[in-house]
């Protein structure tokens, strides 16, 4: 059960880790990724004759808000996750309830994080957008490798441990 409980606290940390990077990324040198949310939003590499370029958000304010949005929600993703591997450490070695009520933080951190990545930059980008017609700013693979890794790691996650019928609601 030990192994069980270290393993789950480990890939969220691992995911907090990354999220972290990405907002550190987007914080410290925001330029790049703020060009590829605007080039997103314009439309202006999707193919010539697509019939939703009418959709484009060219305004800059308007770019920068959905910026600004991406990375709060990043950030929020990144801190809700710490604070799940900090609980479940602490909760180790508690009984299958406690562990299993200090992996909501985890579970919240997670959801949030395949809402970002597949809601956002899968759904909201890359269909409403038309993302996957660009050549270039086309985040398409990354944001589902992304997104299927979280949702692997909150499905491990919210599994109950063995002789706990209750889930993450714990007892």
């Amino acid at each position: 059960m030990l192994a069980i409980r270290l393993s789950k606290a480990a890939l969220v940390g691992a995911l907090a880790l990354t999220c972290t990077l990405v907002v550190y990324g987007n914080v410290v040198e925001p330029a790049v990724n703020l060009a590829f949310v605007q080039h997103v939003l314009s439309m202006d590499t999707i193919l010539p004759d697509s019939g939703i370029a009418d959709r484009s958000i060219t305004d800059p304010v308007l770019q920068r808000g959905a910026f600004t949005l991406i990375v709060v929600a990043e950030a929020l993703t990144a801190l809700l996750l710490w604070i799940g591997v900090a609980l479940m450490l602490a909760r180790l070695r508690a009984p299958r309830g406690a562990f299993a009520r200090a992996k909501t933080w985890a579970v919240a951190g997670l959801s949030l994080g395949f809402l970002v990545w597949q809601g956002g930059f899968l759904g909201i980008g890359g269909e409403w957008f038309g993302m996957w017609m660009s050549k270039v700013w086309n985040g398409q693979e990354s944001a589902f490798r992304f997104a299927m890794t979280v949702l692997g790691v909150l499905i491990y996650v919210a599994l109950p441990e063995a002789g706990d019928p209750d889930g993450i609601r714990g007892g």
